[in-house]
């Protein structure tokens, strides 16, 4: 029996690249940094790889400095340079599920600072009931 099987609780680095394919499929690439039980120590960083819906909802939510949760599974991509053909490869997270952690007030203020007005919450905020 073997498990192949990842579960890890971190911030999203760089907001995801997302890439929409002629068949209708869809894939996010971003990274992820998970701090470790020492608050001296560096943190440790992932490759993610998402495919398909749970893609979209990433292109459509995750944001640099988002909080998730993933479960997914290692791969370990691997390719030759074509500069210098040399075999090359990297470690990735291939996930199977992503959960937004970040909270309704966290969304709110990424919305703020994506150039929506803070006006609309301001008038709401001066109802007097």
């Amino acid at each position: 029996m073997s498990i192949n099987s990842v579960n890890l609780v971190g911030r999203v680095g760089r907001d995801p690249e997302v890439r929409y394919f002629e068949s209708g499929t869809i894939v996010a690439n971003f990274t992820m940094a998970v701090n470790r039980r020492s608050r001296n120590d560096e943190p440790d960083w992932f490759n993610l790889e998402i495919w398909g819906k749970q893609a979209q909802v990433a292109a459509d939510y995750v944001k640099k400095g988002s909080l998730i949760g993933i479960t997914g599974s290692f791969k370990l991509d691997q390719w030759n340079d074509k500069a210098t053909g040399e075999a090359k490869s990297k470690p990735v997270i291939r996930v199977d599920r992503l959960d937004l952690l970040g909270s309704r007030k966290d969304s709110y203020e990424e919305g703020l600072n994506n150039n929506q007005t803070k006006n609309n919450y301001q008038e709401n905020n001066n109802i007097p009931f």
